[in-house]
C-alpha cells in the first residue's frame, strides 16, 4: 500500500494493514494525536489504554493497544535510521480494510467483522540552523 503522502522533514513510517480494530475509531484516535510529539501521543495513548484518561467516557481500548503497538514500532524505525525522537511529530491516518466474513448460524448478529489500514509517520521537526542576516551579508561583499 502506498502512503498517502511523503514529508519533506526526516522521517520514519510504519504501516499496519487489516488490524483488527473499526476504522472509525480509528480515525478518531488519529484525529486526536496528529500533528503531536511523540512523547505527548505516548502517555496519552498510554493513560487510555490503562484507563486513566478517557475520551467522552469512552476508552477504545483494542484500538489504542493495535495504535500503541504500531507508533512504538515506528518509534523503533525512526532510531535505527539515527533520528532524534526528542523533536518527532506524530502524522496519523486511519482508511476502511478488508472486510472479513465470519461464518454464522443463520447469517446472525456480528458476521462482518471490520479491519482498518493504518499508517504512521514520525517527522523530525525542528529549528533549522539557518546562516545569520550579518554573516549572509559578509558573505555576499
Amino acid at each position: 500500500m502506498p502512503y498517502t503522502f511523503a514529508p519533506e522533514e526526516k522521517h520514519a513510517k510504519a504501516y499496519g494493514s487489516n488490524l483488527r480494530m473499526s476504522p472509525k475509531k480509528g480515525a478518531i484516535l488519529c484525529n486526536m494525536i496528529r500533528r503531536k510529539k511523540l512523547s505527548v501521543v505516548k502517555k496519552m495513548l498510554e493513560d487510555l489504554y490503562s484507563g486513566k484518561r478517557s475520551m467522552k467516557g469512552k476508552y477504545y481500548s483494542k484500538t489504542v493497544k493495535e495504535m500503541l503497538d504500531l507508533l512504538l514500532s515506528c518509534e523503533k524505525n525512526a532510531v535505527s535510521q539515527g533520528l532524534d525522537t526528542t523533536k518527532m511529530f506524530v502524522l496519523a491516518s486511519s482508511h476502511k480494510g478488508t472486510m472479513f466474513r465470519r461464518r454464522r448460524r443463520k447469517s446472525g448478529f456480528g458476521a462482518i467483522m471490520k479491519t482498518a489500514n493504518v499508517e504512521m509517520i514520525l517527522a523530525e521537526r525542528g529549528r533549522q540552523s539557518r546562516p545569520s542576516q550579518k554573516k549572509y551579508l559578509q558573505q555576499k561583499r
